[in-house]
């Protein structure tokens, strides 16, 4: 979870702000609304590569629905529990 804090506690709690950051990002109000995120380096590293992770697993998911849809289109689906199971077992089997 966020702390939040008022921009007062820059220099009045500095030890506990920073503290705050180094654990995880902290937001700074002025006049009781959101104006400023601050965290640590590191912090900061981990919250890009979570994005970049995000990100990637979405695009992911958004080319295989893709290549569903057009495989579905051309033709290249099996319906059946049976078909799909002798499918699988054929690839397996190819594999070797």
């Amino acid at each position: 979870m966020e702390v939040i804090y008022p921009s007062t506690a820059l220099a009045k709690e500095q030890a506990k702000v920073k503290q705050a950051a180094r654990e995880g990002v902290v937001r700074i109000t002025e006049h009781g609304s959101a104006a400023f995120v601050f965290c640590s380096e590191e912090v900061f590293e981990d919250k890009i590569q979570e994005a970049v992770e995000e990100a990637m697993m979405l695009q992911n998911i958004r080319n295989a629905i893709k290549q569903g849809r057009e495989d579905y289109k051309a033709g290249r689906y099996i319906e059946g529990t049976e078909a799909a199971r002798a499918e699988t077992m054929r690839r397996h089997s190819s594999n070797d």
